[in-house]
């Protein structure tokens, strides 16, 4: 395989949005169950099915990476979003108090 097909290949590999972490772990028994599967090939073909393995292999752990990373940062966005949401309130009451201070006060 060329170096253009491998970029190709591994672009392809972009994890679905709705893969659930069992199916992610489902994934990788499967793959399991393949390499045994291959063991049990003549010699003369296991090579090229063992590289293949091997990209696959490496598809599912970036797959799996890249999940970890959109879910960190959707927890560290909700974390923003409430302090966020905080700040505003605060800022809102704020506003009303001085407000009501101005209205009060005669000039």
């Amino acid at each position: 395989m060329t170096s253009d097909s491998a970029v190709v290949h591994s672009q392809s590999c972009v994890a679905p949005e709705n893969v659930s972490f069992v199916e992610s772990v489902q994934e990788v028994h499967e793959l399991a169950e393949l390499l045994r599967l291959v063991d049990g090939l003549p010699t003369e073909y296991r090579s090229n099915f063992y590289q293949v393995l091997d990209r696959l292999a490496a598809c599912l752990e970036r797959r799996q990476r890249m999940l970890g990373y959109v879910q960190d940062s959707l927890n560290q966005m909700s974390l923003d979003l409430k302090y966020l949401i905080f700040d505003l309130e605060a800022t809102r009451r704020e506003r009303d108090e001085y407000r009501a201070l101005l209205e009060s006060s005669p000039l």
